[in-house]
């Protein structure tokens, strides 16, 4: 379970660009990830040779567009484990989310009725649910134990029988927790409620089975995933999708409209309003085919290497405190930490000088922040075509922090809570 980390490396052209003298060495791939060769070539393929509005012409070329774009979903769909009705394109995770909450939730939860979501999911899987309290609707936020892993004492005690909605990240975005979704799901299904994930940070980075996690929602962001901005999908059980209203209203998800009333088209195309973007449809598919030729197995494995050797060499930095669990059977390939001396936002500032590119903030996560008790922590993410020497660039860069900052006032990089060794502060947890 290998792949040739340095060919991967050679297939991606923005790597060989170079910063203040030095090649780029990008680690935010939880952000957004590069694109392969092979992906921006299919979108030019698609823009110079098939493009045409899909589904509503006859003329050949609009056949071709139309062909390309459902092959495109069918491929995706059988990625990520799903059938063609079941995969809705979507720009992205975030509207993914938003597609369960207008369609789904506002229609039907109630006063009384509960939906139970941790404080460790990006705004977007966290944002819409906190809405519903406006509608008197019961909101349980589910805690994280001090190593960084969700609290699942608390999820079972918090899913109950006016549960009708369990929303959870499958992969945090700061810590790097993986989530026993499947468990998760089990819970839900157990008390009658449903079950939404946020594949945002899995999907990219280990094998997804949609029909074995046994969820009912899974949330993708494509360019997470070596696809193109603007384009993701909501796999969703066809079940539960069949009795859902649209989301939007317009082209391609009529079947007939009067001037009495419409019709609505059959799924997937319910939910799929107006022009799509077939292009980036296109390029999802292409970028499915790209981790299927090295193999999720291989990627998930090289990252968990790489996250061990991070994680390793990160210790040796003097002040120094990284976040989440060191088990990494359930734990991806990111690593948030804050230096006692420098904010985060100074570390990411040197690190670009030496061409090294991290993340720095709260990451869309600012309860998690919150409850981490840090204003926001820098973040180093990693995918395919990073390495050891890359990791190597890294504390190279964060030694030069120290130096920068060994002989200033130490920052606030907290409100001074005496932190565990995982960096989460002490009594916080369960």
């Amino acid at each position: 379970m290998t792949f040739d980390v340095q060919a991967a490396k050679q297939d991606f052209p923005i790597l060989k660009r170079r910063f203040h003298g030095k090649p780029v060495v990008y680690l935010d791939s939880a952000a957004t990830s590069q694109r392969p060769k092979a992906v921006i070539d299919a979108c030019t393929r698609f823009y110079e040779e098939q493009n045409s509005n899909v589904h509503r012409a006859v003329y050949e070329l609009g056949a071709e567009a139309t062909m390309a774009f459902e092959d495109a979903r069918a491929k995706v769909a059988r990625f990520l484990g799903a059938s063609p009705r079941e995969t809705i394109f979507t720009r992205g995770a975030t509207e993914a989310v938003n597609l369960v909450f207008y369609a789904w939730a506002k229609s039907t939860l109630r006063p009384g009725d509960r939906v139970v979501t941790t404080v460790m999911e990006h705004h977007s899987n966290l944002v819409p649910w906190l809405e519903l309290r406006s509608m008197g609707v019961d909101v349980a936020i589910v805690d994280v134990n001090d190593d960084g892993t969700l609290a699942m004492d608390e999820m079972g005690e918090s899913i109950n029988d006016k549960t009708k909605l369990v929303a959870v990240t499958h992969a945090s975005n700061v810590l790097g927790t993986i989530n026993p979704v499947k468990q998760i799901a089990r819970m839900a299904h157990d008390v009658g409620a449903l079950c939404l994930v946020d594949g945002a940070q899995s999907a990219p980075h280990m094998k997804v089975n949609f029909r074995d996690l046994g969820c009912d929602f899974y949330a993708v962001s494509g360019h997470k995933m070596l696809a193109p901005t603007g384009i993701g999908c909501l796999l969703g059980r066809e079940e539960v999708l069949k009795d859902m209203p649209p989301f939007h209203f317009g082209g391609d998800m009529i079947r007939e409209v009067h001037l009495t009333g419409a019709k609505w088209n059959d799924l997937p195309y319910k939910f799929e309003a107006g022009t799509q973007n077939m292009a980036g449809a296109v390029g999802f598919a292409a970028a499915c085919d790209y981790l299927e030729r090295l193999g999720m197995d291989a990627v998930r494995e090289h990252e968990k290497s790489l996250t061990r050797y991070a994680l390793q060499k990160l210790a040796e930095v003097k002040g120094l405190r990284s976040f989440g669990p060191t088990d990494l059977s359930i734990r991806g390939g990111v690593v948030s930490f804050v230096m006692d001396q420098a904010h985060p936002h100074d570390v990411a500032s040197i690190l670009d000088a030496e061409a090294v590119c991290v993340r720095s903030g709260h990451h869309c996560a600012m309860p998690l922040m919150e409850r981490l008790d840090v204003p926001a922590t820098t973040r180093a993410s990693f995918y395919v075509y990073n390495d050891e020497r890359d990791v190597d660039r890294l504390v190279e860069g964060l030694r030069r922090v120290e130096k920068i900052f060994e002989r200033r006032p130490a920052a606030s990089a907290g409100t001074g809570a005496r932190l565990t060794g995982t960096g989460i502060p002490e009594g916080k947890g369960r």
